[in-house]
């Protein structure tokens, strides 16, 4: 009988054993080669955090269907740092994505999370992105039902991409559009803008600002909610996320072919937000949102909505702050607070990277 051949002998460079990670708290390449690594890393964060699902590890999560049309939609997280004062990009995740299917209405119900992880990451701060992430499900009432994990190399990556996906069931009688926009309908908006990227900005530059910056990451769904059931003729729902107020309001103007008046001086900011954008010459209005929406209604209802916002704990600061109008259609015009006027134009180019 011939000797063994060499080269199925194991050698130095074999797959690291399925206790290396945790010896070494560190995400390995290994985790991302589907054999024991992956399952240990799939055992002690990712199951531990979201719990078994009912099916077993399936390729795929079988769901219970819902009466009537569903919503469905997916985003990409690559904030850095991973952690900032109010949140993780594991709260941003899920609340992300449960808002995107709040915009148009619907309840969440599911949500589907592929991680790409760096090599080299602590696997408590994968652990403490993915409870995170559980907790920020939990609060909203939706259930993480699948997921995938791949490891790139070090250096290719800003410690974990997070994309998710997520299902939502959209109550009968209700269709918002920015087909439904009307000349006269009010603008409103549900509280303090450019907290969440002035938060990620103090922590990522080492801003000595006295004042606490907190992002603003929630979930939406139960706001709408209340403001659905106080005008079920609501004419459009946007959170104002990358790219901030002017942003959002350029793209309602645009898609609606009409013009927005907005009164610069209703619009919510907070000082501590003002202040940390003069000093750094940045405009609130271009930076990013991630626990606020916007909202047009008709002028009939603006009063009844304002309130039914301000009941809500997501909506305590919110305001009227403009309304439709025929004029200038497609463009943003805000009425300075020296009685001036001037256009918000869309923003231009990359203001803050990896911000959510």
């Amino acid at each position: 009988m011939d000797p063994p051949d060499s080269s199925l002998r194991p050698t130095g460079r074999s797959c690291p054993s399925a206790t290396a990670g945790h010896a070494t708290g560190r995400v390995l390449m290994g985790h991302g080669g589907g054999g024991l690594l992956t399952q240990e890393l799939i055992r002690r964060v990712f199951l531990q955090a979201f719990g078994q699902p009912s099916d077993g590890l399936a390729d795929a999560a079988v769901l219970e269907p819902a009466a009537g049309r569903l919503a469905f939609t997916t985003d990409a997280f690559v904030v850095r740092p991973l952690f900032f004062p109010g949140g993780s990009i594991g709260e941003l995740a899920v609340n992300g994505t449960v808002n995107d299917l709040a915009m148009v209405a619907a309840m969440p119900r599911y949500l589907a999370a592929s991680f790409v992880i760096e090599e080299g990451l602590a696997i408590a701060d994968l652990s403490r992105i993915a409870q995170g992430m559980a907790a920020a499900a939990a609060e909203a009432g939706v259930r993480i039902v699948a997921g995938d994990t791949k490891v790139v190399e070090r250096g290719h990556g800003d410690g974990v991409y997070i994309t998710t996906s997520g299902i939502g069931h959209v109550p009968p009688g209700i269709s918002l559009s920015s087909r439904h926009v009307a000349a006269g309908d009010i603008v409103l908006v549900s509280g303090t803008i450019g907290d969440h990227g002035m938060a990620i900005m103090k922590v990522r530059e080492n801003l000595g600002f006295e004042a606490d910056i907190t992002s603003d990451t929630a979930a939406l769904h139960t706001l709408v909610a209340d403001i659905l059931r106080c005008c079920t003729a609501t004419r459009l729902l946007r959170d104002p996320t990358r790219g901030g107020l002017a942003t959002c309001l350029n793209e309602i103007a645009d898609q609606a072919r009409l013009g927005l008046e907005i009164d610069e001086q209703a619009v919510p900011v907070a000082a501590s937000v003002a202040a940390g954008c003069e000093l750094l010459g940045l405009d609130v209005w271009q930076i990013a949102n991630e626990g606020k929406l916007v909202a047009i209604v008709p002028a009939s209802h603006a009063e009844d909505v304002l309130q039914a916002m301000r009941d809500h704990p997501q909506g305590r600061q919110a305001a009227v702050v403009g309304q439709v109008v025929a004029d200038h259609p497609g463009r943003v015009v805000t009425r300075t607070a020296i009685g001036g006027r001037r256009v918000v134009p869309m923003p231009v180019g990359e203001l803050l990277p990896r911000i959510c």
